[in-house]
């Protein structure tokens, strides 16, 4: 009978952002980094942004991070599992 292998993910080391809607420059800023489109609902309220990723354009809400992968590759993560999957491991650049 055929048994399941385990496999342990290989560390590696990624680059993010977080998706911060306090100011325009700090939403510009990460747009620019990952090549997203900031959009909002009309009202100047709610803002997301939209990113291109190997799946198509993903929508990033205020809070996620944004994930550049070991390819260059972006993709959104929400905040729960960014922190339980990441930790830092260059405080100088915070």
């Amino acid at each position: 009978m055929l048994k399941p292998t385990k496999y342990r993910k290989k560390p590696v080391v990624i680059e993010a952002m977080r998706f911060d809607t306090s100011s325009y420059s700090a939403m510009t800023e990460v747009a620019r980094w990952c090549g997203g489109l900031i959009c909002c609902d009309g009202t100047d309220v709610d803002y997301w942004l939209d990113i291109p990723t190997l799946e198509g354009v993903m929508k990033v809400s205020p809070g996620d991070y944004i994930i550049r992968g070991v390819q260059g590759e972006f993709y959104p993560c929400k905040p729960n599992i960014f922190e339980d999957t990441y930790e830092v491991v260059d405080h100088a650049s915070r």
